[in-house]
């Protein structure tokens, strides 16, 4: 049962990610070829491979690249602590994000996360290698057991078994009575903001927004209260 997980060793979290070049023709030429191998079955008859590029490159973790990851903890007095790590530098990002795995409360963390499974535990975990990283304990996955992964997905909890149903995690917002995360900007325009506008400020509020419902939601799947981000 979910009221039997110890909440203070789950760790909300979240990321956004963008593809790794602002434009097409940075890439190199071999790049694109993949990305074109890639993609072929994926794009509709009217869209080139640049075109599907500027649109799905932050998707896939070959071709894109972390900018940003929060998460969100407990502490003793109920309140949701968020910290953020974002930078353009992603080996450095994912350095500073993966001491935190250092230190004795969070060696055993409970990692959670709204499509956690199909997106960002995969994802984080392929960029740590990518850049060269051993990927933190949370994220080391070969020979476990399904439940000795220390990974809960919201998206999953809501299927109740139902692997034909998709929820955005603002849905699940607005049917248990969380504020909206997407006040702001939505995912499809934080490729645009960071590579256009060059505002990661402004990514990483929207991105600590999204931890603070994602543990409203976990909460509320609880029936529990909803919980203040600690300012």
């Amino acid at each position: 049962m979910l009221k039997n997980i110890p909440l203070e060793r789950v760790l909300f979290l979240d990321i956004e990610t963008v593809p790794q070049f602002g434009n097409w023709e940075e890439m190199e030429e071999s790049e694109q070829k993949l990305w074109d191998k890639k993609t072929l079955h994926q794009r509709k008859d009217d869209f080139t491979a640049e075109e599907f590029y500027k649109e799905r490159g932050g998707i896939m973790a070959e071709f894109g690249k972390i900018i940003c990851i929060s998460v969100g903890l407990l502490d003793k007095s109920n309140k949701l602590n968020i910290k953020s790590f974002a930078d353009d530098d992603e080996k450095k990002l994912l350095e500073e994000f993966g001491e935190i795995f250092n230190h004795t409360k969070l060696r055993d963390a409970i990692l959670c996360a709204h499509n956690g499974k199909e997106f960002d535990f995969p994802w984080i975990a392929r960029r740590f290698l990518i850049n060269g990283i051993e990927p933190p304990k949370p994220f080391q996955l070969f020979g476990k057991k399904p439940w000795e992964i220390p990974h809960l997905d919201t998206m999953e909890l809501w299927k109740f078994g139902d692997y034909k149903s998709y929820v955005s995690l603002e849905l699940l917002a607005h049917v248990f009575g969380i504020p909206t995360p997407k006040d702001d900007i939505d995912g499809s325009m934080v490729a645009s903001i960071y590579w256009i506008e060059k505002d990661l400020f402004r990514i990483v509020q929207y991105c600590e927004k999204d931890v603070l419902t994602l543990a409203n939601i976990f909460r509320r799947m609880r029936q529990e209260d909803l919980l203040q981000k600690l300012e």
